[in-house]
């Protein structure tokens, strides 16, 4: 069978055969699974409660962990724009797999919100037509909506293109060009929309700031390609797939532009912050300073801006940028970097002090690390799920029984076979 039905039958196969550190890793995000599943249910009994989320700081760690994946889903779009807008062939070649970390992701996004609700049925009331979500005018529901139309284009363009791959025929300019060039505006959209989310609470002066959407799509483009270039060393090794290092540094290089214009944003920010010196200078004053005896994201703070201007020096010089070690480590510390910066740096020195004036220092507890814990879990399950049957289709070891290589006219051959 070479249609659907043959196809599918097919990634059951490569999914359920692998060797014994395929089942080991397997093993281990189902355990992950196992624990985020009892700890999440040990909330949905309790309530929110079970956090240490108060009235004071009600998002935190689950919005943290949100923010910071919907940049690693849209830097996709690093890969999208050098291989179909500029046809660069090395990039071409590996951009199918950031489009599926993207799915991972953009799937970690969606389960944290949801754990994130005191009661899970509330997600229907952000979906227009079900619920009562104020659409339009409500940011909530138009993110809620860019996420999903993300997760939809990305899971079209992988499936389309796979198939056709997979079938050894050519894909249609008509019908994958359009989906990939819509992709591009859609992915900036999602970090855009998230900012757009913190920036309208007029409440929330931390989060008032008009850079705030460009900050995002910066350290977007640090922290999603950093982990790109770590799998994709890891896919080379453990499937032999042919990535080319020239695409590795490719990647590696536009990160050290975003990684300038982060720190460049970052800068311009903390310079209003402390020459106005208003009154709202106490949220930023409490993450960089502290006040008075809360001083516990301080340490956060210059870890984070050392992890990033440490990678950015390593970034900006060719032959660290070109040294695996060197690179590897620029990955871990860019990766560190913005998930402090986007994460706890983002979300609580917008609650803190609250509103009237109160400081309540907020620390996960093991309830929210076992869920986080399970929410990664099934994100490197879908990625491992979807890369096991991917990498056999691009590299030729899974192809239909019968494939027929008829060229059409104005067709383009499937780019990654």
């Amino acid at each position: 069978m070479s249609g659907i039905p043959g196809f599918l039958l097919g990634c059951g196969r490569e999914v359920t055969t692998g060797r014994r550190g395929y089942w080991l890793w397997v093993a281990f995000l189902l355990a992950s699974i196992a624990v985020g599943a009892a700890c999440y249910a040990y909330q949905a009994r309790v309530g929110l409660i079970a956090t240490n989320m108060r009235d004071d700081v009600s998002w935190a760690f689950y919005i943290g962990n949100f923010t910071f994946l919907v940049g690693v889903a849209a830097a996709a779009v690093l890969l999208v724009v050098p291989a179909y807008v500029y046809q660069w062939k090395p990039i071409k070649e590996v951009v199918v797999l950031g489009e599926l970390l993207a799915v991972s992701a953009l799937t970690m996004c969606l389960l944290f919100i949801l754990v994130d609700m005191g009661r899970p049925d509330r997600f229907l009331h952000i979906v227009p037509l079900v619920g009562t979500p104020n659409w339009p005018r409500s940011m909530l529901t138009w993110d809620a909506l860019v996420l999903n139309l993300y997760l939809l284009l990305n899971l079209a363009l992988v499936l389309y293109l796979l198939f056709k791959t997979y079938r050894g025929r050519p894909y249609s300019k008509q019908v994958f060009l359009p989906l990939v060039l819509l992709s591009i505006p859609v992915a900036i959209s999602t970090h855009t929309v998230t900012a757009f989310l913190y920036n309208g609470m007029a409440a929330r002066p931390y989060w008032n700031a008009s850079i705030l959407a460009p900050r995002f799509i910066a350290s977007a483009f640090c922290s999603g390609p950093a982990v790109m270039i770590i799998l994709f060393q890891l896919l080379r090794r453990a499937f032999r797939f042919d990535i080319k290092d020239e695409a590795i540094w490719k990647i590696a290089e536009l990160m050290a532009y975003a990684m300038f214009l982060n720190l460049f944003l970052l800068g311009a920010e903390l310079f209003k912050e402390y020459y106005s010196a208003t009154e709202h200078l106490l949220y930023t004053r409490y993450f960089w300073q502290g006040l008075g005896e809360h001083r516990a994201l301080v340490p956060y703070a210059w870890l984070s801006l050392t992890c990033s201007l440490a990678a950015f020096v390593l970034f900006l010089v060719p032959r660290t940028r070109q040294n695996f070690l060197t690179l590897n480590l620029g990955c871990l510390l860019i990766w560190a970097g913005v998930y402090v910066e986007k994460g706890m740096g983002l979300i609580i020195p917008g609650f803190t002090p609250s509103t009237l004036g109160q400081i309540y220092p907020y620390t996960p507890t093991w309830v929210e690390w076992g869920i986080a814990v399970g929410v990664f879990g099934v994100g490197f399950l879908v990625f491992t799920v979807l890369v096991k049957i991917a990498v056999p289709i691009l590299v030729g070891s899974f192809t239909a029984p019968d494939p027929a290589r008829v060229e059409s006219p104005g067709a383009t051959p499937a780019p990654m076979h």
